[in-house]
């Protein structure tokens, strides 16, 4: 009886794509994303031949072999993330059509993942609060709309038990909604907000956050950043109004942050914070900013100098 013939190498190249969206929503980190997605690459060649080829669909099996990598590193993170230096932050990830522009051909994950409102810092952030179960539960079937039943092949569960932790991930992405705001309002607060900031008109401000506004850095002890959260529209703008009178060298840049209006600070060139927000009925509730220069990589191309 004759072996079928192993797929082609483009075919599984082809899953590179699909597997860096649903890696980088699973685990919030393209540096992660991309470490998973090579080592499913490198468990699939490391099969025998005849194993690969017999194979039905390369890209569900990919797509499983990622996934329990995820959950098994989003296990791993907890313990990680509590001996961070600071509050950890998803990195935040450009604006695909920015970051191709410094180059026609890139490897890197950032230009795989697919932007859309599942990769918003908001929900992400959110993601973060959920068990390793839940997120992925969550992520492959509200988000990638994978059936119960091939869920609970991927992470060892019953197709009930997967609905359970889908079902109770919702629930805290329901609770944590806000009413959303169109692009170019969200876009017009954060120029002000820009202005304001670069002017150090802390009144200006205090009238764009809400009065219950949070602030969040994250430096990973590799860059100054608050460690605590800023609570409070006065308290937020007097740290920044500080911040801007300790570096007047810095150069705010509109840009999009996972999929959304944002701002970037340069210095000298050199992209040195990433700032992703949400707004309510106009105002800022919520300020998430990424100083980590390891989460910044994808922000260093000459795309975004």
């Amino acid at each position: 009886m004759s072996t079928p013939p192993e797929p082609e190498p483009d075919v599984i190249v082809g899953e590179r794509r699909h597997l860096a969206n649903l890696a980088y929503r699973m685990l919030g980190s393209l540096t992660e994303a991309e470490d998973a997605v090579q080592e499913a690459f490198t468990r699939w060649y490391a099969l025998p031949g005849r194993k690969r080829a017999a194979v039905a669909s390369p890209g569900a099996w990919l797509t499983t072999v990622v996934s329990r990598i995820c959950l098994d590193v989003l296990g791993s993170a907890r313990v990680r993330r509590e001996r961070y230096v600071g509050a950890w932050l998803p990195e935040p990830l450009p604006d695909r059509t920015e970051w191709s522009a410094g180059s026609a051909v890139t490897a890197d994950p950032a230009d795989q993942v697919a932007v859309d409102d599942s990769v918003s810092m908001a929900l992400l952030v959110v993601l973060e609060s959920m068990t390793p179960a839940e997120r992925v539960a969550f992520v492959l079937h509200d988000v990638f709309r994978y059936p119960f039943p091939e869920i609970a092949a991927i992470v060892g569960r019953t197709p009930a038990a997967c609905r359970r932790l889908a079902s109770s991930a919702r629930g805290r992405v329901s609770a944590d909604r806000a009413p959303a705001t169109s692009a170019p309002r969200q876009a017009a607060v954060l120029r002000d907000f820009k202005e304001a900031w670069r002017a150090g008109d802390i009144q200006t401000l205090v009238t764009l956050l809400d009065p219950g506004a949070t602030m969040v850095a994250d430096g990973g002890g590799l860059a100054s950043a608050v460690r605590r959260t800023i609570e409070g529209s006065l308290d937020i703008a007097g740290y920044l109004t500080h911040i801007a009178g300790l570096s007047p060298d810095l150069t705010l840049l509109e840009r999009t942050v996972n999929g959304e209006p944002g701002l970037v600070a340069q210095r000298d060139g050199a992209t040195v914070t990433v700032a992703a927000f949400r707004l309510t009925e106009g105002r800022i509730t919520h300020i998430w900013a990424v100083r980590n220069p390891e989460k910044l990589r994808p922000w260093t191309t000459p795309a975004h100098a």
